[in-house]
């Protein structure tokens, strides 16, 4: 397991081009669960890339894979922000250092991967989606919470085309059989979705330890109650743990507080949201 990045409770960035910054908070928390001997997860949380990497615990060395991807990741971090060409060069990279990682045999090993990174899209604050696997992207924005990624799993395909239903695929047998990944020898194809960057939005990255643990209600429920990104994180493992804890659990939790205009002499001008983490979470926290 490797963790890149500490958590923070304010972070400015000044977006290029864009006449405006934007004030994130963020917590990365990881925790092996209660069945594993070893945490095949890693993640970073250091802007502009919060991503979290699930070591493929059925081939050898799922730890060396996971760490492969987030360290290439982690040399863009500092950047202001990233496109999703960089993203795809150092999962290429990473794909070549699994290939002479302590303990992996000649047929390879692999990961998940998915996450954000901070874009400039036409001039407009964003973020870039990535995935390979199924671990998982969500957004809570003005409290509707959706999956913002699709799993590349034998599941979801049985999903798609409607040979068994939501319910049936959450108790599927084949449910840890994912259909890409990164690694293998192969290059890594990822998925991309952008989405528009707002005051008030929470981004959840996970591996799948949480998500098949905690229903998309669970997960809307914790993201909704607790106000602070830290505290989400902690009641999110701290659940998943409760629920069985059969794999690693990893979770990020994002919170867009702020998207600020540049005044002229570079100081920042708020735009002020009703809906910012820091009013309509704690609201509902507190009606509840």
């Amino acid at each position: 397991m490797t963790q890149i990045g500490q958590s923070s409770t304010e972070f400015t960035v000044e977006l290029p081009s864009t006449g405006k910054s934007v004030t994130l908070a963020w917590a990365a928390l990881t925790d092996v669960g209660h069945r594993r001997e070893v945490n095949e997860d890693s993640v970073i949380a250091a802007p502009p890339i919060f991503s979290v990497a699930d070591g493929m615990g059925g081939h050898s060395a799922g730890d060396v894979a996971s760490d492969a991807v987030v360290t290439r990741l982690a040399e863009h971090a500092g950047k202001t922000v990233l496109d999703a060409q960089s993203v795809e060069s150092a999962l290429s990279l990473a794909v070549q250092d699994m290939a002479t990682g302590p303990g992996v045999t000649d047929s390879g090993t692999g990961t998940t991967v998915t996450g954000v990174v901070l874009a400039v899209i036409s001039d407009a604050p964003s973020w870039i989606v990535f995935n390979i696997g199924d671990s998982r992207v969500y957004q809570l924005t003005a409290g509707v919470l959706e999956q913002v990624t699709t799993d590349h799993s034998v599941v979801q395909e049985l999903l798609d085309a409607g040979r068994i239903s939501r319910e049936e695929a959450d108790v599927h047998p084949h449910g840890n059989i994912i259909t890409r990944a990164v690694g293998f020898h192969e290059p890594p194809i990822p998925d991309y979705r952008i989405l528009p960057l707002q005051p008030g939005m929470r981004i959840l990255v996970c591996s799948d330890g949480l998500s098949k643990e905690i229903t998309s209600h669970g997960i809307r429920h914790f993201l909704m109650t607790n106000r602070t990104a830290a505290q989400a994180a902690d009641a999110l493992v701290e659940a998943a743990l409760e629920n069985g804890g059969r794999d690693n659990v990893t979770v990020i939790v994002l919170d867009v507080l702020r998207v600020d205009d540049l005044g002229v002499d570079g100081v920042d001008v708020a735009v002020e949201s009703a809906e910012s983490p820091r009013t309509a979470l704690g609201s509902e926290a507190v009606q509840k």
